[in-house]
């Protein structure tokens, strides 16, 4: 039941991006782009989804499990560290230069369009490699080695 219900949110998340025009990322660059011709329209967008999501947000507050019974796990950690600080910078890039993010792209992906594959590669690539570097940093720590590097044995 989760899994359909997963399903159905990211179908109707999708057809919200296609209705919306947010799947198309020459909209995006629209909005990003302040000297050009700037197109607010995703502003809107982004409002409407922020006003859902605080709702959504306070009711999931006071909650211990959701509607279909899984455990409610919000975060909880409110600090701002450098691997935030640098996630977000590279998210923000990596979004103005290709004018998707990942579920536009993987929307764009869906309706077949050649930039939305070469996003998701790059994506794919980037999780992947972030992937193996958590596994190497949590070796490291688990024999000792705090700084992440490799261990040197002689």
């Amino acid at each position: 039941m989760i899994a359909l219900a997963s399903l159905l949110a990211g179908l109707v998340f999708g057809l919200g991006l296609v209705v919306s025009g947010m799947a198309d990322p020459a909209k995006v660059l629209g909005f990003l782009d302040l000297a050009g011709s700037w197109d607010p329209s995703l502003a809107f967008v982004m409002a409407g989804a922020i006003a859902v999501a605080m709702v959504g947000f306070m009711l999931a507050r006071r909650r211990a499990l959701s509607l279909l019974g899984a455990e409610m796990r919000l975060p909880s950690s409110r600090r701002i560290d450098r691997r935030l600080v640098v996630g977000s910078l590279l998210f923000g890039v990596g979004w103005g230069i290709a004018g998707l993010c990942p579920g536009p792209g993987l929307v764009a992906l869906g309706m077949g369009q050649p930039k939305a594959l070469a996003f998701a590669a790059a994506m794919l690539a980037g999780m992947g490699i972030f992937e193996l570097l958590e596994r190497r940093k949590l070796a490291a720590s688990r024999s000792g080695n705090s700084t992440g590097a490799p261990c040197k044995s002689h």
